[in-house]
């Protein structure tokens, strides 16, 4: 049976009671198919005893928790059942050798502005398409992770000046963050924090660690690899997912609330975000290489298989790009 994501909107408590999990709240209390179930995002405030703890670390399940407004505060991610010390000292190798580091980081951004690229192309963006191949250019001829960030950041902000001529509704202007400034940063992050989680899912389930990355620094309380894999899927999954809502005029005021001097989604537009990027992971493509039909999501565990590989030296790395 192929498994879902499962995602909580109100406040509750996860309880287990047998060999069944129970999603309890005042209005109502119904049982969570976990045999189903790939990863559960809380949005809401959830409380999670310590016995549907152990049996959804015994089942593989990751718990991400959002705050009041819709920003990833962190996960419950089980203790890994692939896990490798190989896999591991290749991971430390690759970050302690600058050379392989570097060679790394500029793959991940690499293969984020060829994507962004193609959605510029799909989109008929040639000024701003010019500027993001400038970027890639620069991105040759860095020497350090920092002059790697330097040219994936000038490539988003030349991608971003598009945004407003493809857009039909919504004013975006510019990247604005804590708060979103407007309706689109905030859907810009809201799906960002989503990839970023489900991103994270995915690399449970490979022997990588989440925790050792080499495009973005190493910190405590985060699992930054998530973040480096994650650059390449945005254009094809939080991007396209805005411009589908937007377009085809999916989201209106009502979907968006004023605080804090900005702009957040309200209940029913997470809603409707959360339904049309989980239509977007569903979607599938022929895969070039397989010959056969795998979803978004898929492609995102293809990936961590792909750097896996790398990292023990038995193929190289080549980032995922459109060719759609």
């Amino acid at each position: 049976m192929k498994r879902k994501n499962y995602y909580i909107m109100s406040d509750g408590k996860l309880r287990r009671r047998e060999n069944t999990i129970y999603f309890e709240n005042e209005d109502r209390k119904r049982p969570i198919p976990i045999n189903t179930i790939h990863a559960i995002y809380a949005l809401g405030s959830l409380t999670v005893t310590s016995k549907a703890i152990s049996y959804l670390a015994s089942e593989g399940v990751c718990i991400h928790f959002f705050n009041y407004y819709g920003y990833y505060v962190g996960s419950f991610y089980p203790r890994e059942s692939l896990i490798s010390g190989d896999m591991i000292v290749r991971q430390v190798e690759h970050y302690l050798d600058e050379e392989k580091r570097l060679e790394l980081a500029k793959l991940f951004v690499e293969g984020s502005i060829l994507n962004m690229l193609k959605v510029l192309s799909y989109y008929g963006q040639e000024d701003a398409k010019r500027k993001v191949e400038d970027s890639l250019q620069s991105l040759t001829l860095a020497n350090s992770v920092n002059e790697v960030m330097g040219c994936e950041a000038n490539a988003r902000n030349a991608y971003y000046s598009a945004f407003d001529k493809i857009l039909k509704n919504f004013k975006f202007d510019k990247r604005s963050r804590n708060p979103p400034e407007n309706e689109i940063n905030a859907m810009i992050s809201f799906g960002n924090s989503l990839l970023y989680s489900t991103v994270l899912s995915e690399i449970y389930h490979t022997q990588l660690n989440p925790s050792i990355s080499y495009l973005h620094e190493p910190l405590e309380r985060r699992f930054s690899l998530a973040l480096d894999i994650a650059e390449i899927f945005k254009p094809l999954i939080v991007d396209r997912t805005i411009f589908g809502l937007v377009n085809k005029n999916m989201m209106g005021e009502k979907d968006f609330n004023r605080e804090m001097k900005g702009v957040l989604l309200s209940e029913s537009g997470k809603k409707k975000f959360i339904s049309a990027y989980e239509e977007k992971l569903r979607t599938t493509i022929k895969h070039r290489q397989l010959r056969r039909n795998v979803s978004y999501q898929r492609l995102i565990r293809l990936e961590c298989y792909k750097l896996a590989k790398h990292l023990l030296g038995v193929e190289k790395y080549k980032p995922f790009v459109m060719w759609w």
